[in-house]
């Protein structure tokens, strides 16, 4: 038996970090069943794969902005006889519509069920759903590094040392997907996977690496990984940053080789935080919060969303004065009210219903806004204006001189190495945008394209 793991397309491009489904969920299918022939394939470093592929079993892992395209190799592979199972968030999402273009849907975490989809093809009695539980996370795989192959190398992998997000961000899929409960993962169990890793830099994938009320477990993280001599970026929040305990975290941090730290600024102004329920993970100082990381020798990413129903025109002019002022790279998105959301809850009556999932990029504006200077072509252009200026060389170049030295030359490399993919793809959309616009409108207007 032969299963190949696909990650379909992302929507502008190919990026370095490799989807951390892949080698995992391979790890996962190595320890229930050695005898399985596996084969990886990212299909943004390697868009030709599907093509030629060979198998029995086919799993695609399936975000909101990756579904159709994941949709589309499923039609090709199930003309050719192979059976198709979706998994990962979208999927969890939209159960009946991803059953819809395959043979069976994981909903939830995997590790529960994976055993079973695998015992069940084997005997031709795969179930249309599996659903898997949140178990604690003390008996995880490693992931198979090296597996991926590709025209492309991966050069950035991802670890994950906990599960699960206690706020309440109406805008999150994390939250529905993993649970309100954070899980942790056994920190030697981490240090083995990092080990495992063969770059020397790597990526903290967790929603957050340091959690309100929880520092001294990420001091024990920190403490543990100082000996590994790799470099690592993540994702964290900035409300722990100014709490008692926060130097001595930040240092940790900075010992074990924590280079640069993104963070998600959510919204410009105080009034869209509060209305995405937000503010409590911000914490009560956000602008001396990213200048505390800056100060401790950590470069620091900004990711906001605009041109929310809450927002104005201002809002997307201000972005790029915050970055000047702070010192920091800023990375813009449209909001996105993706499915199983409480935000897409609150925005079903203005969401334009013929815009499919392959506009949920973060790119194009999704829903109507009560203020008519803030037409959807209007905030589409503002978006691409921002993130163009953002991300034009000259500034990606004199943010270089931004970047604390207490991180030469790694951080500054890294800086280089996470924002030009990101502007590749910006130009990208860009293009695409402009190609597709005044198909986009019709599509608003409901006016089916001939």
């Amino acid at each position: 038996m032969k299963l190949c793991i696909i990650f379909p397309p992302l929507p502008f491009g190919w990026t370095p970090v490799a989807p951390p489904s892949l080698e995992y969920i391979a790890a996962l299918t190595r320890r229930a069943d050695p005898d399985i022939e596996i084969e990886l394939i990212s299909a943004s470093a390697d868009p030709n794969a599907v093509d030629s592929l060979d198998c029995d079993l086919a799993a695609i892992s399936i975000l909101t902005p990756t579904a159709v395209g994941g949709y589309k190799i499923a039609e090709k592979l199930r003309a050719r006889g192979i059976k198709v199972v979706f998994g990962n968030m979208h999927a969890s999402a939209m159960p009946e519509e991803a059953k819809s273009h395959g043979d069976a849907v994981v909903i939830g975490e995997a590790e529960s069920v994976w055993p079973e989809v695998l015992r069940d093809f084997r005997n031709g009695q795969l179930k249309p759903f599996y659903r898997g539980e949140q178990i604690v996370l003390d008996e995880l795989p490693t992931p198979l590094y090296g597996l991926l192959k590709g025209k492309r190398k991966h050069q950035f992998r991802i670890v994950n040392t906990s599960r699960g997000c206690p706020y309440n961000c109406t805008f999150c899929s994390v939250k529905p997907f993993y649970g309100a409960r954070i899980r942790f993962r056994p920190i030697e169990h981490v240090v083995r996977d990092v080990a495992a890793i063969p770059e020397k830099m790597y990526i903290n994938g967790d929603e957050n690496i340091w959690w309100t009320g929880k520092a001294e477990r990420a001091i024990d993280l920190f403490t543990e990984l100082k000996g590994s001599g790799k470099r690592w970026m993540g994702f964290g929040s900035l409300g722990p940053v100014l709490s008692p305990v926060g130097p001595r975290m930040l240092k940790a941090a900075r010992e074990c080789g924590l280079l640069s730290l993104w963070v998600g600024w959510e919204s410009i102004s105080d009034e869209g935080l509060r209305s995405f329920a937000a503010d409590g993970k911000i914490g009560v100082d956000r602008e001396r919060a990213v200048k505390t990381l800056r100060d401790h020798g950590i470069d620091v990413s900004l990711f906001y969303m605009v041109g929310s129903r809450h927002d104005s025109l201002d809002d997307f002019k201000r972005s790029i004065e915050i970055a000047e002022r702070l010192g920091v790279s800023m990375h813009p998105s449209l909001v996105v009210p993706y499915p199983g959301t409480k935000l897409r809850e609150q925005y079903e009556p203005y969401i334009y219903k013929d815009l499919g999932w392959e506009y949920y990029n973060g790119a194009y504006a999704l829903f109507e806004h009560p203020d008519l200077a803030m037409a959807p072509e209007i905030r589409e252009e503002l978006f691409f204006e921002t993130s163009l200026e953002l991300l034009s060389l000259g500034r990606v170049l004199r943010h270089m001189k931004n970047v604390p030295m207490q991180g030469f030359p790694h951080a500054h490399i890294l800086s280089l190495m996470s924002q030009i993919p990101v502007r590749h793809g910006m130009k990208i959309a860009y293009e695409k945008w402009k190609a597709e616009k005044d198909l986009v409108s019709k599509k608003r207007a409901g006016v089916t394209a001939s």
